[in-house]
């Protein structure tokens, strides 16, 4: 039966991917055919044709290799430009020349006649850039709605103010684990001579921190904080229990522990011996918004260290070491990793939680990573059509010619060069995923 889920969550959510997808393709052609821009293709995937539709002047349809999809608008390379007297400029027959014309000839095949109106490369500078950016735009926003689902809907895990558990006597972090290697308990000599100031308060599990010290507690990281800080002091506390407040007085100890910057690190703090409760807390728009911009920060760090990154993958994928749990995937690891979500042994809500997480994140990463500013990602194309925005901006202010649209076939040979560098490296990330997957535990 788990088998089944799994194949079953794994087939979800690759077809949950393949539709992020297909929306994100929807966003460029949304825009393109409101700009006038003729599509004659949409598709989901690469390689021959599985299933097509004609509807208008569009093919809608599927390929055999679902790992992407795309459209073709006419028109995406211009052809090249004349010199005044109406000829066209002269070029070498260099081996870069010759890739960037074969690459004009195949952009302009489907250019008719009456399609001079109708290509890309003639739009203006912000239609061609909305018409780029709404793909990943597409992903973004299912990212924002999926964030917001969780954190509004369902709510995020987060520690609260509230006791799970008491500790019965004083231990420091360098005697918590044993030689064994698990966590010691208490004897019955500690729980006499070494009782911690929680047990000598009498609070007891599902009590509530209302006030300490005078002051009102919002969350548990502020109590926490103002535990540490009132080492060996006597603390005036108000709690909550049973719909009742409470006031307690807390002999404070000190005690080492983990320091909370640096895991490694071990200081003398302020110690009371409470286990805080976990609970899922729903947040406002504020936290997604948080969220979002936390994720973006994340994103644009493991951009940077993107090429350490495929190093790791290449050493799991050839040499046996473990995958890194935060470092790349691609759609059949992250479809494998969402089937054992869905197959694992944990209550409903968080399995449909973490589900829901690792959509949101791949999404959010797609379309991060189609921003970077290089062809052939849509954020080349975006930077080509600011750039041109620049270049008439800066001639219209000083009455000079207009220099017209920005010629991106210049860039082919770059662009052949990081379709390859792409190609490699997803077809790594896919060998690595069915090979030495990341797993959820």
């Amino acid at each position: 039966m788990q088998t089944l889920i799994l194949l079953g969550g794994t087939l979800l959510f690759f077809v949950l991917l393949m539709a992020s997808i297909a929306f994100h393709e929807l966003g460029h052609m949304h825009f393109a055919k409101k700009f006038g821009v003729r599509v004659p293709q949409y598709m989901v995937g690469f390689g021959p044709t599985i299933w097509s539709k004609r509807k208008g002047e569009t093919e809608y349809g599927f390929k055999w290799i679902p790992l992407g999809g795309y459209i073709r608008m006419i028109g995406m390379l211009p052809p090249r430009k004349a010199d005044p007297d109406g000829m066209l400029r002269s070029s070498s027959t260099g081996r870069f020349q010759m890739l960037i014309d074969s690459a004009r000839e195949g952009a302009l095949e489907e250019v008719r006649p009456d399609d001079e109106d109708r290509v890309f490369y003639n739009r203006k500078w912000w239609q061609k850039l909305t018409i780029m950016f709404a793909g990943p735009a597409a992903n973004l926003l299912l990212a924002l709605v999926f964030f917001a689902i969780l954190i509004m809907g369902f709510g995020v895990e987060k520690t609260v103010p509230t006791i799970a558990a008491v500790n019965k006597c004083t231990i420091s972090a360098k005697e918590l684990v044993g030689a064994d290697g698990k966590v010691r308990e208490c004897t019955p000599a500690e729980e006499k001579t070494r009782p911690t100031p929680a047990a000598q308060a009498g609070l007891l599990p599902g009590d509530r921190f209302v006030r300490f010290g005078g002051v009102k507690i919002k969350d548990y990281r502020q109590l926490q904080l103002l535990i540490r800080d009132s080492a060996n002091k006597t603390v005036p506390v108000v709690i909550e229990r049973d719909g009742q407040e409470l006031a307690k007085t807390l002999n404070v100890g000190s005690n080492q522990l983990t320091d909370l910057k640096d895991p490694e690190k071990i200081v003398t703090a302020g110690f009371v011996g409470i286990i805080p409760l976990t609970d899922r807390v729903q947040g406002g728009p504020g936290q997604v918004v948080q969220t979002m911009g936390d994720m973006t920060t994340r994103t644009l760090q493991s951009f940077v260290e993107l090429p350490q990154k495929m190093v790791g993958i290449w050493k799991a994928a050839f040499g046996g070491q473990e995958r890194d749990p935060n470092g790349p995937i691609g759609v059949v690891g992250a479809s494998r990793l969402g089937g054992e979500i869905l197959a694992s042994p944990t209550p409903t809500v968080d399995k449909i939680t973490w589900f829901l997480q690792l959509l949101a994140g791949i999404n959010f990463a797609v379309g991060m990573f189609n921003l970077i500013p290089l062809l052939p990602l849509d954020g080349g194309h975006m930077a080509g059509a600011l750039w041109e925005g620049v270049k008439r901006g800066f001639a219209r202010i000083t009455r000079r010619p207009d220099p017209g649209y920005v010629d991106v076939a210049k860039l082919m040979p770059l662009t052949y060069a990081m379709s390859l560098v792409f190609l490699v490296m997803g077809a790594l990330l896919v060998y690595a995923d069915l090979i030495n997957p990341i797993r959820l535990t």
